[in-house]
């Protein structure tokens, strides 16, 4: 049994911790840091395979120092020439004669790698042309056993059902109370794909690097051990106390202090409560700075230009920073406006979440980052950030995206909406003279402002794609049905596109925004 004294960074031994059910569990946990305080050892510890969330300063009673691993010793750098801590050298490649003869250099070959997602061959499908649209098939009888395969949609190396083809509905097996049949359309040049995180792998099984064409997507290689550490214990925002989640790059000076007490309106931080009180007498802000555009009941929406208002959107960035991981913090925030929802009741606007959004995105991000405060978190705040930003996509005539990676909690919530979306156009579609309802998913991308990738996810996600006598068909089996209309009666708070004022602005006739 290891001693207390014994305990350095980076060993790893069961801690005790209270788990939901309120019962005792002991998870592996590699230590951080140790810090005497008052004369008291705390240990900060990360738990393996937890987020970092989760992460917090214990002392030494809730160690189990029976199971301690101590970390093991690296290995020595090789040696190059008889020299200690030099790289091994390349291998020498022969040079031609001629090249000798002449005393010229040649240049050194480079192997590249070329990665093609290219799709597969589209099967023959009896009875029709691969490229041409294909008939409706018959109704199935309730008792009639087909063959059917599962789409992949997602797999870059995987055909995918075309934006343009129409759907039926019709009964399945007696057990499903509608369904969706979709036909392949015309050629496309390019593959609709996935934008999942769980669809970043390659073709060849090996996970991919995430995509950094992002305007603010998190850097990993610059992780040490400082960043992967909370520097602030608490926030007291308004009326409520917030305990970070993350490493934020606050100014030394604020991270030293026990409580943190910025102003709730205009975000700037204050040294002390003291310092707090004295700078509410002169803050004239009861509400975030910008216009509002939104406003119903107790809920409003203020946007707010990263130009004029350059000290409250990096304040809120900072903020943000405690409870986002997977982010970088950009002190330049004038390519970017905010949207920061509020709750008001009969003495202010209080800050409930935001989301930015670049001016001009290259690759349709409607979200850049997007954030709940835990206060609110679990109200149905996250999806209604979501649906407005999906809102002002239809006023602009585009159709968006988050960029990403997204969070745990992020993609959570828009799995969530893109799946309610999505499920309750389809639930409405009504047939005509008899005939299965059709529908596209151009047109289901038109309708909610949904980029196709994401409807196509969506529906892999969902398990509703099948492939039947050269259709694409959509089912919606009862525990789909029944389990959208429970959450649907539970998502209380919606955006009314009629309480919106906004006009979007054309950024690319405004020079530097």
């Amino acid at each position: 049994m290891a001693e207390v004294g014994e305990i350095i960074e980076a060993c790893r031994l069961p801690v005790v911790r209270r788990n939901q059910d309120n019962e005792d569990e002991w998870p592996l946990a590699e230590i951080l840091s140790v810090k005497d305080i008052s004369g008291r050892k705390l240990f900060y510890v990360h738990y393996i395979d937890f987020n970092k969330r989760r992460d917090e300063r214990v002392t030494h009673e809730r160690l189990d120092l029976k199971k301690i691993q101590f970390p093991k010793k690296e290995a020595k750098t090789p040696t190059k020439n008889g020299r200690p801590g030099s790289r091994p050298g390349s291998p020498e490649r022969e040079v031609p004669a001629s090249a000798q003869a002449s005393g010229k250099t040649l240049p050194i070959p480079v192997q590249i790698t070329l990665r093609f997602n290219l799709p597969k061959e589209r099967e023959a499908i009896p009875g029709g042309e691969p490229d041409q649209p294909l008939s409706s098939s018959p109704c199935l009888q309730p008792n009639h056993r087909s063959t059917k395969r599962k789409v992949e949609v997602v797999s870059p190396a995987t055909p995918v059902p075309s934006e343009t083809a129409p759907a039926s509905v019709f009964p399945q097996n007696g057990s499903a109370r509608r369904a969706v049949a979709a036909q392949p359309g015309r050629k496309r040049k390019s593959n609709c794909l996935g934008t999942d995180e769980d669809s970043q792998d390659s073709s060849d099984g090996t996970p991919s690097a995430p995509r950094m064409t992002g305007s603010l997507v998190s850097d990993r290689s610059h992780d040490d051990i400082v960043t992967r550490m909370k520097n602030i214990e608490c926030i007291e925002l308004g009326r409520h106390r917030l305990k970070p989640w993350y490493f934020s790059p606050s100014p030394q000076e604020l991270t030293a202090l026990h409580v943190l007490s910025p102003c709730e309106f205009c975000l700037k931080y204050a040294r002390s409560l003291k310092c707090l009180q004295r700078h509410l007498t002169k803050c004239d802000l009861r509400h975030p700075p910008g216009n509002e555009i939104y406003r119903k009941g107790t809920i409003s929406f203020f946007e707010i230009d990263g130009r004029k208002n350059k000290s409250y959107s990096q304040n809120l960035y900072l903020l943000a920073k405690c409870f986002l991981d997977h982010k970088t913090l950009y002190y330049d925030t004038d390519p970017f406006l905010f949207y920061v929802m509020t709750e008001y009741d009969c003495k202010a606007f209080h800050i409930v979440g935001y989301f930015s959004k670049e001016k001009e995105s290259t690759e349709d991000y409607n979200v850049a980052c997007t954030l709940t405060l835990p206060p609110y978190q679990r109200r149905g705040y996250g999806k209604l950030l979501i649906e407005f930003s999906y809102e002002l996509s239809k006023v602009e005539g585009k159709t968006g995206t988050p960029e990403k990676p997204l969070s745990d909690l992020g993609l959570l919530s828009y799995r969530s909406y893109w799946s309610q979306t999505i499920l309750e156009i389809l639930m409405g579609l009504k047939s005509e003279s008899g005939e299965r309802p059709q529908i596209t998913i151009n047109e289901i991308s038109e309708i909610t402002s949904i980029k196709k990738e994401d409807v196509i996810s969506t529906l892999q996600y969902l398990n509703l794609i099948n492939y039947y006598k050269g259709q694409y068909i959509l089912t919606l089996s009862e525990d789909i049905v029944d389990g959208h209309e429970r959450a649907m009666l539970k998502r209380l708070p919606r955006i009314d596109s009629k309480c919106l004022h906004f006009t979007p602005k054309d950024w690319s006739k405004r020079g530097k925004w």
